[in-house]
């Protein structure tokens, strides 16, 4: 079973948000990492960017396939993680670590729209 972590909120498109104050942390599940396999690239969207709830703001290429990132939540991107630029196998290390983009969150209220870890494992399951 792959991890997951309690506080945490998650999409069915198998991203995770950590929120911490009005910024989240927005990066891919260890079930994502898991059934890309190897990560050889990360696209991740410029500072200053806005990303919309479920729009696409980037993606993730392993050894076996190409994945689009879609955004859980709404706001603007203030920072991206440069070392996944160099090294994105650190993705396959620790997903949850390894954050793709930092955001100022639009709207809190979109957190409601989300996965808890519990509802997660059972999503998970069931795919």
């Amino acid at each position: 079973m792959a991890k997951v972590i309690e506080g945490l909120y998650y999409s069915e498109s198998h991203e995770y948000v950590r929120v911490e104050g009005d910024f989240g942390f927005i990066g891919i599940t260890d079930y994502a990492q898991h059934a890309l396999g190897n990560i050889v690239y990360v696209d991740m969207p410029e500072v200053d960017d806005d990303v919309e709830a479920e729009d696409d703001f980037g993606a993730v290429e392993s050894v076996k396939a190409a994945s689009d990132l879609t955004s859980p939540v709404s706001g603007t991107v203030v920072e991206v993680n440069e070392a996944l630029e160099d090294t994105p196998e650190l993705i396959n290390q620790d997903a949850f670590a390894n954050w793709i983009i930092k955001v100022e969150l639009k709207d809190k209220a979109e957190l409601d729209n989300l996965m808890d870890a519990k509802a997660y494992e059972e999503f998970c399951a069931k795919q």
